[in-house]
């Protein structure tokens, strides 16, 4: 009876499929081989990430592509495959299994996304193998998703639309990163010397959008501006209040002139004199506002807001959540662009927060967060809603949320934030809106005016699950009450100089935003 041969993307995600895939009926107990487990139906094996690279183009003599615009554009007729020469043992190792007479069928069961897509054709490509091809999607590595992963294997025929953006973007890459880097080189260089100026896809564009702001940066002239900040007792307390004129209108041309700037040194002086120790009137309006739960996270908003909350890099943001996933198991897939998850999810999110209600703290699942999940089961949270569940917004991969899973042992400190970044997103989606009311308040001496703006918050509302209390506003949003009409005695007031500033540099969250 022919064998079917499954290809992981990695040891350790072939060593889970070897552990969960036994259990099945039918399949059988996994020996371990050196290259492989095999069973009496079935052989695992995986790659080591890519194996098989694009060929580099050869010049007219058989040797290495010369250099310089006549050998350019080059764009073969077909491109050509050569192994990857740190892992080409492992790429003879899988394809000889590939090659196998016992194996009748070939399952993908690379990672589920275009680069996994793209590890697996190549090894088809590079083996020549004509043999049935079914592929294993798995969105998380807990053995209930591999489970049901193995239930519902995709067709070839599923994939291939897949499979062609994935070969259609290293071709891409291929042809823009070689024509372009090689043009740009040869025009850099050709007043002498050897200037290697190179250009990528992604690269390029991204290089455009820094030098852009630096050159806005390098031709930005600083200008000097005033303001006036004064300090106000009323009956309830103190408070602060910032000069403004209150008959400025926004100049799009000029987003450096703002209502409170003053641009002469001696017209602010004027003020503070104008308005020293005297009293002014003070009006109020007040009005309600609601602030909207968040969306679940994709890739770039969880690497964005792990920059701004803890300093992490793009690349170890990534770098945790495919930990998390593939070797914690607690987290689904980390490599999406969807915000969303399926309609059909909804089961299987009141199923994941049942797990989070029964979860014991421990290393990295902090105490207050099965209380969140017992209190959004028990009030009926988990509704359709097209803010959560739209299967329009799902491509490949859905939304990045937690499997359920509580970790055993103790997650590293980074591991942990992240980790818990992810189950309070979660659970907030699904908490209705926080409310604050918004207070504007003018003080008036004369015909001059303060302006102080604060917010309190009213009703948590999703809030809550990052530890929000009603009432309790930040320090530099907190106001004293007053009454329209109170009077308000000046009690400091001074001019304060400062300089227009050019754009900021770019940061890592600012770029990916």
């Amino acid at each position: 009876m022919p064998k079917t041969l499954i290809i992981a993307e990695k040891p350790s995600v072939a060593t889970d499929l070897a552990r969960v895939l036994a259990k099945v009926p039918g399949v059988g107990k996994f020996e371990k081989h050196k290259d492989h487990f095999e069973s009496d139906t079935t052989m695992i094996t995986s790659a080591v990430g890519h194996l098989v690279e694009l060929k580099m183009p050869s010049g007219p003599n058989g040797k290495k592509l010369p250099w310089g615009f006549k050998h350019l554009p080059c764009i073969p007729d077909q491109f050509e495959l050569q192994p990857i020469e740190k892992s080409e043992p492992r790429l003879k190792a899988v394809v000889r299994l590939m090659k196998n007479k016992d194996v009748g069928e070939i399952i993908n069961a690379c990672d589920a996304g275009r680069e996994g897509e793209l590890i697996f054709q190549y090894l088809l490509m590079v083996s020549g193998v004509k043999k049935p091809v079914k592929r294993l999607w798995m969105q998380s590595m807990t053995n209930q998703s591999i489970l049901d992963a193995y239930k519902r294997l995709r067709t070839d025929r599923e994939m291939q639309p897949l499979a062609d953006a994935a070969l259609c973007r290293s071709e891409s890459d291929w042809l823009v990163g070689l024509n372009g880097t090689r043009a740009l080189t040869a025009y850099n260089s050709r007043n002498g010397g050897f200037n290697v100026t190179t250009a990528g896809r992604v690269q390029t564009p991204t290089l455009v959008i820094l030098a852009e702001r630096e050159l806005e940066i390098r031709a930005f002239v600083s200008e000097d501006y005033y303001e006036v900040h004064g300090d106000f007792d009323v009956a309830a307390g103190s408070y602060a209040g910032r000069w403004f004129d209150e008959s400025f209108k926004k100049d799009a041309d000029n987003v450096q002139l703002r209502p409170e700037r003053i641009w002469k040194g001696e017209d602010a002086e004027a003020i503070r004199a104008r308005c020293e120790g005297k009293k002014g009137i003070v009006e109020e309006t007040k009005k309600p506002s609601k602030q909207a739960t968040p969306q679940l996270y994709d890739l770039t908003t969880l690497q964005r807001e792990a920059g701004n909350r803890f300093g992490y890099s793009a690349r170890r943001t990534l770098q945790l959540a495919q930990s998390l996933y593939e070797r914690y198991k607690v987290l689904t897939y980390p490599r999406t662009d969807s915000r969303y998850l399926p309609e059909d999810y909804l089961a299987t999110v009141k199923d994941t927060l049942g797990q989070l209600k029964n979860g014991k703290p421990s290393g990295g699942y902090a105490a207050d967060l099965p209380g969140f999940a017992g209190h959004v089961l028990s009030n009926n949270m988990v509704v359709p809603s097209k803010r959560i569940f739209d299967n329009k917004k799902v491509s490949d991969h859905f939304a990045i949320i937690p499997t359920g899973e509580i970790p055993t042992g103790s997650l590293d400190g980074d591991a942990a934030k992240l980790f818990d970044l992810v189950c309070r997103r979660f659970l907030a989606v699904f908490y209705p809106a926080a409310e604050f009311e918004l207070t504007s308040r003018i003080t008036r001496i004369g015909a001059d005016a303060f302006k102080t703006d604060g917010r309190v918050l009213i009703v948590p509302g999703w809030l809550e699950v990052y530890g929000r209390k009603p009432g309790v506003a930040a320090s530099k949003d907190e106001l004293v009450a007053v009454k329209n009409g109170e009077e308000a005695q000046n009690t400091r007031i001074e001019v304060r100089q400062d300089a227009t500033k050019p754009p900021a540099r770019y940061t890592e969250a600012t770029l990916l935003s």
